[in-house]
C-alpha cells in the first residue's frame, strides 16, 4: 500500500513537473515575436528585455512578501541563491546571449546557449555523481540535432571565437537557471526567488545600458504584427506588459516550479521546446510559417525528451 502510495504520489509530481514545464517554454517562446514586434518600432533588444525582467520582477513582488510574511529569516539566509539566480540565470545570460549575437548569427549563438541540458548533465554527474544512461545520451544527441535543424543551420552560418565565448556564457547561464531553480531545501518559495532574481537581474540590465554595454533604445511608437491571420497594430504598452507578465513572471515560476518537481535534468530537456513552440507563436504573430525541415527538428526534439525521461525511470526506483 505504502508503495502504491508513493507511486500515485510520483505520478502526480511528474504530471504536474511537465505541465508546469510546458507553460514555462511556451510562456518563454512568446518573447521572441513580442519583442520582434517592438524592435520593429524602434526598440533595442536590452531595452525591451530589461524593461520585461524589471516588470515581471515588481508583478511579482507583492506575492512574495505575502509568501515571506514573519519568515524573513528565510530571506537572509537564501540572498546567496537569489543573487547568484539573478545575476548568472537572469542578467548574466541575457547579456552573454546579446554579445554574442553582435559577433554571430542569432541562430548559432541560440545553438550554443540551448546546449545547456547537456552542461546540466555534465554538472550533476561531477558534482553529485548522477552519471547519465544510455538514453539520456540518445536524447541529449537527439535534442541537440533536433535543435540544429529548427534554428535552420544548414545554410550556413557566421560566428568567430569571440561569439562562441559569449554564447558559451550564455549556455552557463542557462544551466545556472535549472541547477538553482531546483534548490528547494532551503524553505525558499519559488515565486520569492523568481522575483528576487527578476529584480536583482533587471537592474543590472538597465545599468548596462546606461554605462554603455548594451545599447539603450525605447520607443512609444505603435507596434505591428504581420499575424498568420492578418496583420495588426497595438499601442506599445501592450507588448510590453504581456512580455513582463506572461513571457517573464509567470514563466519563471512555471519553470521554477517544474524543475522542482522533475530535477533540473529532466526539466532542461523539455525546455528545449521553447524553440517549437517559438515557431508557432512566430506564425502565429508574425507570419513566419516554419519549413518542413524544422518540422522535422521539433520531433526529434521531442523524441529526446521523451528518451530523456525514460532515462529517469531507473534512477526513481532507486530512489524508492
Amino acid at each position: 500500500m505504502a508503495t502504491m502510495t508513493h507511486d500515485r504520489v510520483a505520478a502526480g509530481r511528474l504530471r504536474a513537473g511537465l505541465g508546469f514545464a510546458m507553460l514555462s517554454a511556451s510562456s518563454f517562446a512568446m518573447s521572441g515575436p513580442l519583442a520582434s514586434g517592438l524592435m520593429d518600432a524602434g526598440w533595442s533588444s536590452a531595452a525591451a528585455v530589461a524593461v520585461r525582467v524589471l516588470l515581471a520582477g515588481v508583478v511579482l513582488t507583492p506575492i512574495a512578501v505575502v509568501q515571506l510574511r514573519g519568515r524573513w529569516q528565510v530571506l537572509r539566509r537564501t540572498a546567496p541563491l537569489i543573487t547568484a539566480y539573478g545575476m548568472l540565470a537572469v542578467a548574466g545570460c541575457q547579456l552573454a546571449f546579446f554579445n554574442a549575437v553582435a559577433h554571430m548569427e542569432v541562430g548559432v549563438a541560440l545553438l550554443v546557449e540551448y546546449t545547456a541540458p547537456v552542461a546540466v548533465v555534465v554538472w550533476l554527474w561531477l558534482r553529485h555523481g548522477q552519471r547519465p544512461g544510455r538514453l539520456t545520451v540518445l536524447g541529449a544527441v537527439f535534442g541537440l540535432v533536433g535543435l540544429a535543424l529548427v534554428l535552420d543551420l544548414a545554410s550556413g552560418a557566421r560566428a568567430d571565437a569571440v561569439g562562441i565565448l559569449w554564447a558559451l556564457g550564455a549556455m552557463v547561464g542557462a544551466a545556472a537557471y535549472f541547477v538553482l531553480s531546483a534548490r528547494d531545501g532551503d524553505g525558499l518559495p519559488g515565486t520569492v526567488l523568481a522575483a528576487g532574481g527578476l529584480l536583482l537581474g533587471g537592474v543590472a540590465l538597465v545599468l548596462a545600458g546606461v554605462v554603455g554595454i548594451v545599447p539603450w533604445v525605447v520607443s512609444t511608437g505603435s507596434v505591428a504584427f504581420d499575424g498568420a491571420f492578418g496583420g495588426f497594430t497595438v499601442a506599445w504598452w501592450l507588448p510590453v506588459v504581456a512580455l513582463g507578465v506572461v513571457t517573464a513572471a509567470l514563466a519563471y515560476v512555471a519553470g521554477i516550479a517544474a524543475t522542482r518537481r522533475l530535477g533540473s535534468r529532466l526539466a532542461s530537456f523539455v525546455a528545449l521546446t521553447e524553440v517549437v513552440a517559438a515557431l508557432v507563436f512566430a506564425w502565429l504573430l508574425l507570419g513566419e510559417a516554419p519549413g518542413a525541415i524544422q518540422l522535422v527538428g521539433g520531433a526529434l526534439i521531442m523524441t529526446g525528451v521523451v528518451a530523456v525521461r525514460l532515462g529517469e525511470r531507473p534512477v526513481a526506483r532507486s530512489e524508492r
